[in-house]
């Protein structure tokens, strides 16, 4: 064991914690995997053991305090572009049958869908101009 340079190590061990990110989906462990990376080459540039560790341990803290918060903040984003039922949230529709609390028609997005009044006391007659405020399952809640 004594014949293999301490770079190769270090990749061996980057190599090992690569298994654990595949696995578990765990972006940390791709930083340590970049941590021993960057101590290899220490350790190819000819730095002693007590160097690699610390450069082993300064860029895997620096990645992990400086990359996960942005990573979170990422994930953390809704999408921009709205798609599917969230895009016809916000939208007007005409009535085509009148709409009440119980139920009736309305053409939104070219499309004809089942619809009923958010306020159950409020009734829209046809042609009148509604907005749409939630979608549930083929029904559109409308104001």
């Amino acid at each position: 064991m004594n014949d293999i340079d301490a770079w190769v190590w270090w990749l061996v061990g980057a190599a090992a914690l690569g298994i654990p990110l595949v696995v578990t989906a765990m972006p940390e462990f791709g930083m340590f995997a970049v941590g021993a990376v960057a101590a290899a080459v220490a350790a190819g540039l000819g730095f002693g053991t007590v160097a690699q560790v610390l450069v082993f341990v300064v860029v895997s803290v620096a990645l992990i305090a400086v990359v996960r918060p942005i990573a979170a903040r990422h994930s953390a984003q809704r999408p921009q572009l709205a798609t599917g039922v969230d895009a016809l949230k916000g939208k007007q529709a005409v009535v085509l049958e009148r709409v009440d609390g119980t139920g009736g028609r309305i053409k939104l997005a070219g499309e004809v869908w089942s619809a009923r009044a958010l306020d159950t006391d409020r009734t829209y007659d046809v042609g009148e101009e509604v907005d749409v405020v939630e979608i549930e399952g083929a029904t559109a809640i409308v104001i």
